[in-house]
């Protein structure tokens, strides 16, 4: 039998991925004013610290339950 929290965990996925993205293309407004080595961290930062926050919901997707008693 197939997990049922793997779709659920893929629509929350896809869910935060959405907002973080909108989050991050909202604020290159403002970003794109400061100097380039700035842009530059926070464009290798907001690139590598999106994963994070997804850590807990892997664990979770991939929890095997006990199996069922009759």
């Amino acid at each position: 039998m197939q997990n049922p929290r793997k779709p659920v965990a893929m629509l929350l996925m896809l869910a935060y991925l959405f907002a973080y993205v909108i989050g991050v293309a909202t604020l290159s407004g403002p970003v794109g004013t400061l100097p380039a080595w700035v842009q530059l961290l926070f464009y290798i930062s907001a690139g590598v610290l999106w994963i994070l926050p997804l850590k807990p919901l892997f664990a979770w997707m991939n929890a095997i339950e006990p199996p069922e008693e009759d």
